[in-house]
This record gives C-alpha cells, structure tokens and sequence, in this order.
C-alpha cells in the first residue's frame, strides 16, 4: 500500500515538474519574441524607484525599450503606469520625467499612478484607450512579465496587443520566473 501512495507522489511531482519546466520554458520564448508592429499607444509597466528618486535599472530598461520603439515610430502615445511605492515615490510619474528627460514630448506621456499591479494597469489602460479611441496597444515590461501582462490585457477585452521586453537582465530573473508561475495561474481564474 505504502509503494503505490509513493508512486503516486512521484507521478504527481514529476508531472508537476514537467509542467513548471513547460512553463517556465513558454514564458521566456514568448517574453523574449517581441511582437512588434504599428500601435496606437504603449504602455510601460513600473516597476522600483530608487529611494533617491531615480528609476532602478530595471526601469530604465523598461523605460529606454520605450524610447527606442517610439523613436523608431511603433507608438504615437505612451502611457506610464505604476503605483507610489514603498519608497515614497509616484512610479508613473518618475517614468515621465525620465521620458521627457530623455526627450519624448511631454504631451504625448499619459500618467497612470494607480496601476498598482499588471491586472489594474489593464483595466486603466482600457479606460485610457477608450478615452483616447485607441485600438492597439504595445506593453513593455520584462520578458518574464510579458505572457502574465497579455492575459491581463485579453481579461479586459483588449485584442489588438503587441509586446516588447526590456533589454536589461539580472540574476533576480530567476525568482521573478519562478514567481511569474503562480502569478499567471493567479491571473488566468479570477
């Protein structure tokens, strides 16, 4: 009796396995191919600000994926979004003045400062693309975020969506993949 409650356990944590690995494996394919065409806005998911008020690195990655992208004429509109974190600061609007910094028109930045997770960006940036008439949309973020960050994005109906990462990778990646897990599974029932 004892042999076939173990095999058990041992069938059950190797499918287990298999499909972590699957998934984690079609996470990073997906994160990492870009899909890239003509949309009418992005938007850029935030992410730490540095308690001196810069954005991390991360961010920036995120943030110069943007600049590159809208130089290159991808999106005529930007919206950051983001939360204040614990760190004191309004994440959207560190993106912003990095972005006009950086020269992007400041007119063409829209500030999301609720966008306190991937689920609640979507919801705002459908509010915002029905607000402004746009159909399409290109969402920046880190390539491990990409595949959650869609699904968030087809829950509010939006269809016409495009993905590009940011060129900026760190050891950390592989808890946040690991975490990525849960949170897609998270994101697909509710």
């Amino acid at each position: 009796m004892k042999t076939q409650k173990y095999k058990r356990v041992i069938v059950f944590v190797s499918i287990f396995f298999i499909w972590f690995i699957a998934h984690i494996l079609i996470v990073t394919f997906d994160g990492l191919k870009d899909e890239l065409d003509f949309s009418d806005v992005a938007v850029v998911l935030g992410n730490k600000v540095e308690l001196s008020g810069e954005p991390s690195e991360r961010l920036k990655g995120r943030l110069n994926k943007t600049i590159e992208l809208y130089e290159k004429g991808y999106f005529e509109h930007i919206i950051v979004s983001g939360g204040i974190g614990k760190e004191g600061y309004d994440e959207a609007e560190v993106m912003k003045i990095y972005l006009v910094e950086k020269g992007i028109q400041e007119d063409k930045i829209l500030v999301d400062s609720v966008g306190y997770n991937s689920l609640m960006t979507a919801q705002n940036a459908k509010s915002i693309m029905n607000t402004m008439n746009f159909d399409s949309i290109t969402i920046i973020t880190q390539f491990y975020h990409i595949s959650r960050t869609k699904l968030a994005f087809k829950k509010m109906d939006i269809e016409n969506v495009q993905s590009a990462h940011a060129d900026y990778f760190e050891l950390r990646d592989i808890y946040s993949l690991v975490r990525e897990f849960i949170a897609y599974y998270k994101y697909l029932f509710i």
